[in-house]
């Protein structure tokens, strides 16, 4: 499946916004609310996935940079593979 790049570089930032916003929520509603420790735990896995594709994504740069492999050298189209 391919993505546009603008998107497939946005998914990060998606991700840690969905965080705030499960975390914002759980806070909104208060501790009285049976649900609020689901709603900070989702908050929490979302923004930790989005710092864990970031740094993946960082170390495959850092790692395709030091091999002198450059996308513009290989026809980059501007669409990323998923998958």
């Amino acid at each position: 499946m391919w993505i546009p790049t603008p998107i497939y570089e946005r998914i990060p930032q998606f991700w840690l916004l969905l965080g705030l916003l499960f975390i914002a929520l759980g806070l909104y509603i208060g501790f009285d609310y049976e649900m609020v420790f689901f709603y900070l735990a989702l908050g929490l896995v979302c923004i930790a996935r989005a710092i864990w594709i970031q740094l993946l994504r960082l170390r495959y740069r850092d790692k395709k940079q030091d091999s002198g492999d450059h996308p513009a050298d290989s026809g980059d189209t501007g669409i990323t593979p998923i998958g």
